[in-house]
């Protein structure tokens, strides 16, 4: 189980811009902020308020993606998610579907973020 996740991201604003806007429907804001050597952090929360998703300054810009699965309360965030992502202008890698393959009843959507990273928003019913 994940506590939490950091990401190295360009520009730290727009990424906290574009994940508050693109998973709201899912109930992430911005919880904390505070300025680092580097500069400025990001902590994102989801309805319990604690931060689950870092961000921070471009360290090291090597290519790795990472995969960021994010849970949605049902399947209408998941279609709102993914409109938000095709309203930001970001790459979208999968519309929201029914995913059979991983377990009956898990819906997501597949898109990039504005550093490259696979996001998805994913919810999980028993059928």
């Amino acid at each position: 189980m994940i506590d939490h996740l950091a990401l190295q991201v360009a520009d730290v604003a727009a990424a906290a811009a574009f994940y508050t806007r693109v998973l709201a429907a899912c109930g992430v804001r911005e919880a904390m902020r505070f300025d680092a050597p580097g500069g400025p952090v990001v902590g994102l929360c989801g309805p319990d308020g604690q931060p689950r998703l870092w961000l921070g300054p471009l360290v090291d810009p090597g290519t790795r993606p990472v995969h960021l699965a994010l849970q949605a309360p049902d399947r209408g965030a998941v279609d709102a998610v993914f409109a938000a992502a095709r309203e930001a202008g970001v790459e979208l890698l999968h519309e929201p579907r029914v995913w059979p393959e991983y377990h009956p009843g898990y819906y997501g959507a597949f898109f990039r973020d504005l550093d490259g990273n696979n996001v998805e928003a994913v919810h999980h019913t028993s059928g």
